[in-house]
Order: C-alpha cells, then sequence, then structure tokens
C-alpha cells in the first residue's frame, strides 16, 4: 500500500481513477484499529480502486487542504475529485459498504 507525502499525493490522485486515502497519524488508537480492515478492504477492491495512507503528522499540508479535523478520515476520490469522506474507526461491513456506493 502506497505511503503518500505532501509532495506526491497530488500526482498520486490525478494518475489513478478512483483513489481511497486513510488520513491517519501513529498515535492515533482509532487509526489503529481500522487499519487492518482498510488493508483487507484494499485487496478486495483492488480492480475498483488503488488505496493509499498519508501520515497527518509528518504531512500536515494535505490534510490541512482538505480540512481533516478528526482521524482516521477516509477520503475517497474519483477522477481527481473527492466523490466522498467518512471518519472513524467502523466494522468491516460497514467500511464494505461506504465504500460501494462511493466506488
Amino acid at each position: 500500500m502506497k505511503e503518500l507525502t505532501d509532495a506526491d499525493f497530488s500526482d498520486f490522485i490525478s494518475s489513478n481513477k478512483a483513489v481511497v486515502i486513510d488520513f491517519w497519524a501513529e498515535w492515533c488508537g482509532p487509526c489503529k484499529i481500522v487499519a487492518p480492515v482498510f488493508g483487507e478492504l484494499a485487496q478486495e477492491f483492488s480492480k475498483k480502486a488503488v488505496f493509499a495512507k498519508l501520515d497527518i503528522t509528518n504531512n500536515p499540508g494535505i490534510a490541512n487542504k482538505f480540512g481533516v479535523a478528526s482521524i482516521p478520515t477516509f477520503l475517497v476520490f474519483k477522477d481527481g475529485e473527492v466523490a466522498g469522506e467518512f471518519h472513524g474507526a467502523m466494522a468491516k461491513e460497514d467500511f464494505r459498504s461506504k465504500l460501494e456506493e462511493l466506488i
């Protein structure tokens, strides 16, 4: 799974049709809880979208640009534009349902 930075974020988003980004931080408990689910869903949805993570502690510019105020936050991009957003640790089934609606 790709680890994005402020520097490569825009190129990554624009070069992929559908992208799911996990905005997270090492110190975030809920981020650690949902990380395995995010990884599993990345495999399940690999034919529909690419998944990546962005550590907001080391890359605050993009988080600020998109108004990420709490983590984990997940943004779904389609054709370079935000198609949806959701927040917090959630059950895999709930996460999957949200992705199916947006991708």
